[in-house]
Order: C-alpha cells, then structure tokens, then sequence
C-alpha cells in the first residue's frame, strides 16, 4: 500500500538498480556527488539514471522506499557554479541508501556503524557519509556497501 508522498529536499538516482538518496543541506555536495556518481557508472557499463534533483518524492510502498521526481523538474540537474543541465532519467525509483556530504575538516573520522537516517517521520535508510570534496564517490559507495550494483536500472 502506497501513502501519501512527501516532498523532500534531496537528489535521488538510481546506478544499475541500487537507489540512492543524496541527502543534506543547500550547498552541502549532494548534487556534485550524484553527478560524479553517474558520471563513474557509465565508464564501468553499469545503468546510471537522475530521478530528481533538489527536490524528491518520496513514499513507502509495499516496504519500498520509492523516489519520483516532481514532473516540473524532470531531467535537470543544477551543477553549482556551472548551471542547469539536463541528464538522463527516470521517472521514479526504489531507493536502497542515504548518502550524506560531509565536510571532512568537521567529520567523525569513524562514523557509526550500520547508521540509519529518519527521511520521513516512518522512512528510514541506512546511511553512507561520503566527504562532500571525494574525487570518486561511487568508489567510496560500492566499498561501503559491500556489492555490485548490478546492470539494469529500475
């Protein structure tokens, strides 16, 4: 069963079929990071799709977290200091995992382990810190997690 969707600040995209929820304050890296993170995947053959930036759907259906896109936005991506620009994407996706930017001179050295993130008031993802300055952050992500991210999208 589907509730009602709450309109969240974040970036969701999907890489092979592994959803990730880029989550975090206005000019924290979430959009740099998801950039990066599509840009990595297609070199490796792996799908790489934008749901939304700046602003997610999300909902929770059938234990699922799903992330739409507001179709107002649909396939455009501001890369901060360059401009809007569009990118390949898909209209909605299940997400696996949060990513939070962090700013490395302010960081935990060694966050918690197994950390979880509240993204609605009944919606929780587990949660992967990446530094917001990270060169390769998919790198970063598939070590974290542990697995391959598979080669189809959603």
């Amino acid at each position: 069963m589907a509730g009602e969707a709450t309109n969240i600040h974040a970036t969701a995209i999907v890489i092979g079929t592994t959803g990730l929820l880029f989550l975090g304050p206005s000019g924290s890296g979430k959009s740099t990071l998801a950039f990066s993170s599509l840009a990595a995947a297609r070199p490796l053959g792996l799908a790489a799709s934008l749901i939304a930036d700046d602003r997610v759907l999300i909902t929770e259906q059938n234990g699922s977290v799903l992330a739409k896109c507001p179709p107002s936005i649909a396939g455009l991506m501001e890369i901060r200091y360059t401009g809007i620009v569009r990118m390949p994407y898909i209209s909605e996706g299940e997400m696996h995992f949060a990513i939070r930017p962090v700013d490395p001179e302010s960081a935990e050295r060694l966050p918690p382990e197994d950390e979880q993130v509240d993204i609605t008031g009944s919606i929780r993802l587990p949660l992967i810190r990446v530094a917001a300055t990270s060169a390769n952050p998919l790198a970063i992500i598939m070590a974290k997690i542990g697995a391959s991210f598979g080669q189809s999208a959603i």
